[in-house]
């Protein structure tokens, strides 16, 4: 059954924990304890009827402010697909927890308020939402049931955002109007809007594709962990286990392993329940070589003629992620790409970008939290990357506090420096 990664992104109070709510309450995935354990705590609350968003807000000072500040996953399936879904946080100050959610996922939920329309806040996750290459944007235009289900309120907000989302790039943009507290076009197709014919947000999400979203043209095997032998019973038994970033491998393929360049051929691919004939993103596998090589973490196994690119300095847009310090040239940092560490020393800072006017500040000479800036960085060892737009995961890393060894930023690789 395939897993598609959902991410609830937008302003505060629009709506997404209850939306998340709402889809547990009406696919039937909540226990009848949980329903009970809802009821008393709405009670309590002075609620009418049951708080859904109470299901994803766990933290207590989530439930005492009423709003979300870590990303709570939730998991739930219907008969054609399983879903992960991340509910992020809508505060700015939170804007990294946000990052964190959408960094993986298929498809992002946009909520919008329908009295509030498009705010600061809605295009800053839009914009980072693109920025992540996550393929499928919904704007889910929420609390229609608040406009009296208006098709002008909602005509209105689709052409605000359409003009907006011309300046991203975004690869498949949809729009339905809801009401996650009512249930309207969440899960069934709604009466109270007639003039809408599109289907319901479970409906698209069953359907949407996404098996063409990842690469799977590029063949990468990033090496996480080599297997030795430890049993007399098979002494000659060497695996490399990973999760393979892109493309197909099959027993009899030819393959090199860099940054040695020595060339083989893959003699068997492995998983727990026993070999399997071919292996794409983003399975974890142990792969087996005809040729003996000496191979360590960090390394990558590709095709010889499909190659990724390998080198020192790199361009990236980097999302800051802490308030402890900024990000400034000349700083020092611990880089985590795929399975590789190094250090890395910031270069240059070119621009840093205003997300809401989507300008470039190129006078700015430091990052701090939750800006976005695009810089240059130069590693002690080389990486074997692609861009980003081409492999969200040999395109991506995180920088690291030598000191503290907190993650501190995230970015995205737009290719070597030119």
């Amino acid at each position: 059954m395939e897993l598609v990664r959902l991410a609830t992104v937008g302003s505060v109070d629009d709506g997404k924990s209850t939306l998340i709510g709402r889809f547990l309450y009406d696919s039937k995935q909540i226990f009848e304890d949980q329903l009970d354990a809802l009821e008393q705590t709405s009670l309590l609350r002075g609620e009418e009827t049951i708080d859904l968003a109470l299901l994803t807000d766990g933290l207590r000072a989530e439930r005492e402010q009423g709003i979300t500040i870590d990303v709570a996953y939730r998991y739930f399936a219907t008969p054609r697909r399983k879903f992960v879904m991340a509910d992020t946080p809508g505060h700015i100050q939170y804007t990294r927890n946000m990052v964190t959610g959408a960094s993986t996922a298929d498809v992002a939920l946009i909520l919008v308020d329908a009295r509030a329309g498009i705010v600061e806040q809605t295009r800053r996750h839009a914009f980072i939402s693109s920025l992540l290459q996550v393929p499928h944007l919904v704007l889910c235009v929420n609390k229609m049931d608040l406009v009296d289900y208006d098709q002008e309120v909602f005509d209105r907000i689709k052409e605000e955002f359409r003009q907006f989302a011309a300046r991203l790039d975004v690869i498949d943009l949809q729009f339905i109007p809801m009401s996650a507290l009512k249930g309207d076009n969440v899960v069934n197709r709604s009466a109270n809007m007639p003039w809408y014919e599109g289907h319901s947000l479970l409906h698209f999400l069953e359907e949407v594709h996404i098996a063409s979203d990842r690469n799977m043209i590029d063949c990468r095997f990033p090496v996480q962990y080599v297997i030795k032998p430890s049993s007399e019973s098979n002494p000659d038994y060497r695996g490399y286990a990973g999760s393979v970033a892109g493309g197909i491998f099959k027993p009899g393929d030819d393959v090199m392993v860099l940054p040695s360049g020595f060339s083989s051929r893959v003699k068997s691919i492995d998983r727990f329940e026993g070999p399997v004939e071919e292996a794409h993103p983003p399975m974890s596998v142990v792969m087996r070589l005809e040729d003996e090589i000496d191979i360590s973490r960090g390394d990558m196994i590709c095709r010889p003629h499909n190659q990724p690119d390998v080198g020192q300095d790199i361009d990236a847009m980097v999302c800051w992620l802490t308030e402890s310090r900024t990000l400034k040239p000349g700083d020092k940092l611990q880089i985590k790409h795929t399975t590789k560490s190094a250090r890395a020393l910031v270069k240059n800072m070119y621009y840093r970008l205003d997300i809401n006017s989507l300008h470039r500040d190129e006078e700015a000479k430091e990052l701090e939290l939750n800006q976005i800036g695009r810089i240059a960085i130069r590693t002690t060892e080389p990486l074997l990357f692609d861009e980003y737009r081409r492999n969200r995961t040999t395109g991506s890393f995180i920088l690291i506090d030598e000191s503290t060894l907190n993650t501190v930023g995230a970015g995205m690789i737009l290719g070597p420096t030119q």
